[in-house]
């Protein structure tokens, strides 16, 4: 099943209400409805990709997976039988003026069986090309979960185990996560059969672990680089100075601030920042120095600053 966005097929916005999503359906199932449209393969075409779009976004717990896990990750875990399930076509038929539960059947049965699906045993059983629908109850797999996980920089710098307690359909659950070193916030981890039980013997869904690196005190992190401030006084920034700093693993450094330092000045420590995700390495840290102006000065400092003055500094 290609990729879809269901939106755009219905050119409503993502934040558009049920009420939005509905009355967008109506207005262009109307238009290319099978009745309005006879013979016509393209008018069926986008009537298929509407009524998809509707059946997904017009039940809320299909839409946040749809938003959760974006258009290939959506279809991926749900095949069109599952869209599909439980959306009553005869009563949205109906509700728009195209007849009434044998109608709408009869349209379903029309649109997604297959060309020279026939009848299957005591009954109809529908086909899509997109694979079964109807008959009799599939294995389906379960529902994914969702939880975020909030970390520390520090945590995030290197490799670590986190115990993570969730609420499943079998009650509560605890599992052990493996949080590689350098992951962003964002990130998602997968463990797989940790969500919602399967139907129908079906195996069970995943669990979604979703980090949230907790700001810090020292540090502003950008893709893999640190980023840290740190004052010096205007004499040091003039006739320069060592300061130590630490990095995010614990390690004191002596920075070296050479003289006439201007502010905002930038120094670059190699390797002291997040490690890479993937492959080999680390980003780098780097400090910013800004100068301290003192709100006030005493008698001999003014007399200094006045014979800076007639220096020209």
């Amino acid at each position: 099943m290609a990729s879809r966005d269901y939106y755009n097929i219905l050119n409503v916005s993502k934040s558009a209400s049920q009420d939005e999503i509905k009355k967008a359906y109506r207005k262009l199932a109307m238009k290319y409805h099978p009745d309005r449209n006879q013979g016509n393969k393209d008018a069926e075409a986008k009537f298929k990709d509407i009524s998809e779009a509707y059946a997904v976004l017009s039940n809320p717990e299909k839409r946040k997976q749809y938003d959760m896990f974006g258009a290939e990750g959506f279809q991926q875990k749900y095949s069109q039988e599952d869209i599909f399930h439980d959306f009553d076509f005869s009563s949205i038929f109906k509700e728009f003026g195209f007849g009434g539960r044998g109608r709408g059947q009869n349209i379903f049965s029309q649109i997604f069986r297959s060309p020279g699906q026939g009848q299957h045993g005591g009954g109809p059983r529908f086909e899509s090309s997109y694979g079964g629908f109807g008959g009799q109850p599939r294995m389906a797999k379960g529902q994914d979960l969702l939880y975020e996980l909030s970390i520390t920089l520090e945590e995030a710098a290197t490799t670590t185990q986190k115990i993570v307690a969730y609420q499943s359909g079998s009650g509560q659950e605890k599992v052990s996560v493996k949080v590689p070193g350098g992951i962003q916030t964002g990130k998602k981890l997968r463990i797989p059969g940790k969500g919602q039980p399967g139907f129908n013997g079906g195996p069970k869904g995943d669990l979604y672990i979703r980090i949230k690196t907790m700001d810090h005190p020292l540090f502003r992190r950008e893709g893999d680089d640190l980023y840290m401030s740190r004052e010096i006084k205007y004499s040091d920034a003039l006739l320069g100075t060592e300061i130590e700093v630490t990095t995010i693993d614990k390690k004191t450094i002596r920075l070296k601030i050479p003289p006439a330092t201007q502010s905002n000045a930038k120094f670059r420590l190699k390797g002291y920042g997040m490690p890479h995700m993937k492959g080999k390495g680390r980003g780098d840290a780097y400090v910013q120095v800004t100068i301290a102006v003192p709100k006030k000065l005493n008698k001999k400092q003014k007399n200094l600053a006045k014979e800076l003055s007639e220096t020209g500094l």
